[in-house]
């Protein structure tokens, strides 16, 4: 039984999306009736996500919020991305592109970190899907950015002082997700506050500094 739990959203991902919600949401009611949840932070995103993916016929945004905003849910990075890509897949279907855009996009990212190709693929086929282009965000040194283009947005603005009740309302996202996506901002650019925010940014943002050329007396001469 404690191995079946960690496959719990496969079940229920696998059940669903071959028309066996009655299956799926018997599993999550069993999960749920035993307080497994309880156990541990990671057990409750698993269910909370397994319940949502379980349900037919409307997004329970509560459910998929509350998993993708479980504290501490970057100490497991594919199941978060995973709970983002459900999430951005019902969004896209229930032609909500600016949201689904955003969960995808996060769920794309996390899976490229994490060299999990065929998910990547996934996310990036769902991507396009909702009408967004896959480009990557590089920085002035011609490194791709740690920060996705919406962790970015949410970075600089809580880095201007906003609470992330004042980012939410001006991204029309919610609280949790402003939460999640400085959770993640912090650990990408090792910081653990807001207070470190600017000075991270401000380091992304920087062009390269300039060196000599390696034999000074060579460099300028042209051929003769």
């Amino acid at each position: 039984m404690p191995h079946a739990l960690w496959l719990l959203l496969d079940f229920t991902e696998a059940a669903a999306h071959s028309g066996r919600h009655s299956e799926a949401a018997a599993h999550v009611a069993a999960v749920r009736g035993t307080d497994i949840p309880s156990i541990s932070p990671r057990l409750a995103m698993l269910t909370d996500a397994a319940e949502a993916m379980a349900t037919p016929g409307f997004i329970d945004h509560d459910l998929f919020e509350a998993a993708i905003a479980t504290p501490g849910a970057q100490r497991w990075p594919f199941d978060w991305a995973r709970i983002c890509l459900a999430y951005g897949e019902r969004l896209r279907r229930a032609k909500a592109g600016v949201a689904a855009r955003e969960h995808l996009d996060a769920a794309l990212s996390t899976f490229d970190r994490l060299g999990a190709a065929p998910w990547s693929a996934r996310a990036a086929n769902e991507l396009r899907a909702s009408g967004s282009a896959i480009t990557t965000v590089v920085l002035g040194e011609g490194r791709p950015s740690p920060l996705t283009p919406q962790e970015r947005q949410v970075a600089q603005l809580a880095a201007t002082g906003l609470t992330n009740k004042q980012i939410a309302a001006q991204l029309f996202l919610s609280p949790r997700t402003v939460a999640a996506h400085l959770r993640s901002v912090f650990r990408k650019l090792g910081i653990a506050s807001r207070a470190g925010l600017r000075d991270a940014l401000t380091g992304l943002s920087q062009p390269p500094v300039p060196t000599a050329p390696a034999n000074p007396g060579v460099a300028g001469h042209g051929r003769h």
